[in-house]
């Protein structure tokens, strides 16, 4: 199927892939006055009496605002905010299908931080939480923790922390299946922006311990010329200082995670790994090394971002149960606890019976995700104290 031509065509047909439906019934002038005016004073009075009325006399309690100022599209890059539109409108459909959010898609037309940051805060008391997409590295790890300091709603970057999450539930169960532990193997991550610093910092969360980041220029290492992210990454990381290209790191290696180019990872580079290795290439559309191949030089366990291959790791597993779970509970933060919650939460889907090679992750159509999810966001919401209801 040509489903770039196809998609095309389906656009044209929907004209956008979400709407907004009403509520509230209109159709008598006492329900339009209960609705609309006079009546609708009475709760606004409420909210401006106690701004926390806010979640309980409106929908905010249930919206979250998708935003990106459109430089780093899927795989396209800086295509501007405009043509980013389609992809927003597709996760706010995926929060809609996958967790019953209410999800508005937001294309800002700047690349300046501070106006960013400004913007979003702004806006922020009409939603009950930020999502954050597509937007360049290194900034967009700055405008997370600056939104993350003045907001009281929680502020996710779905392309760091998402795709940490589910890389950490496949992680999991793939050292199941290898017969290995976390904390044992060393694992190397290839791509040093916003998506494999995240998934370091949280598989350094989730208890590994020897962790080799890869960029363009070979093994992170401290006193190279990087930016903040990555030379926190360093300082964390590669505690030998060894330095090399991908290739020697990988020598020996349990473990490759890729978030980076296609193509890039050889047979030789695979065969040259540990025994039982886990390999994870999930470069799309185009994965480093092809999944047959990794399997036939040796990898054990293969999974990709692709959903023609077993083992896809997609953040559609993820992000609208852990907003989900954190809206139920009002929180004020969706916050590490949360986020190492949800890993464990998607890798117990996949029971002892089932689990195998070939099946590491539930399906992202499996209705227990969602739930489960969000179940398990929420209680770590709870025990780390940023709850409110």
């Amino acid at each position: 199927m040509d489903y770039g031509k196809i998609s095309l065509e389906k656009h044209a047909e929907w004209r956008g892939k979400i709407e907004i439906a009403t509520r509230a019934p209109l159709d008598s002038a006492e329900a339009l006055s209960l609705a609309y005016t006079p009546g609708v004073a009475a709760p606004c009075l409420e909210i401006q009496k106690d701004y926390s009325k806010s979640f309980d006399l409106t929908r905010r309690w249930n919206t979250v605002a998708v935003i990106t100022d459109g430089t780093a599209i899927l795989g396209l890059g800086d295509i501007g905010p405009e043509a980013g539109m389609p992809v927003m409108e597709g996760k706010c459909a995926l929060f809609k299908a996958f967790g019953g959010v209410d999800a508005v898609p937001l294309c800002i037309r700047s690349k300046d931080v501070d106006e960013l940051v400004r913007t979003i805060w702004l806006i922020s008391g009409s939603f009950g939480g930020i999502n954050l997409e597509d937007i360049a590295a290194p900034r967009c790890f700055e405008i997370e923790r600056r939104l993350k300091e003045c907001c009281d709603i929680p502020v996710f970057h779905d392309d760091q922390h998402g795709t940490a999450i589910v890389v950490g539930a496949a992680l999991l169960n793939a050292l199941r299946v290898a017969g290995k532990e976390i904390g044992e193997v060393r694992a190397v991550i290839n791509g040093a922006g916003s998506a494999g610093i995240a998934i370091g910092r949280h598989l350094m969360g989730l208890g590994l311990r020897h962790l080799k980041m890869v960029d363009r220029c070979g093994i992170l290492c401290e006193g190279a010329d990087m930016n903040l992210a990555q030379a926190e990454m360093a300082r964390l990381t590669n505690p030998e200082r060894f330095s090399g290209k991908l290739a020697d790191a990988l020598c020996g290696a349990d473990v490759f995670i890729g978030v980076s180019a296609p193509h890039i990872v050889s047979r030789e580079m695979i065969a040259s790994m540990a025994e039982r290795a886990i390999v994870f290439p999930m470069a799309n559309p185009v994965p480093e090394i092809e999944p047959e191949e990794a399997k036939a030089a040796g990898a054990l366990v293969v999974g990709t971002g692709r959903s023609d291959h077993p083992n896809q790791i997609n953040n559609v597993l993820c992000f609208p149960g852990l907003f989900r779970g954190a809206l139920d509970v009002r929180a004020s933060d969706i916050n590490e606890p949360m986020r190492r919650a949800a890993s464990h939460a998607l890798a117990g889907l996949v029971s002892a019976e089932e689990l195998s090679a070939e099946y590491i992750l539930p399906r992202a159509f499996d209705p227990r995700v969602g739930p489960t999810v969000a179940a398990a966001v929420a209680g770590a919401a709870r025990e780390s104290g940023v709850a409110r209801i």
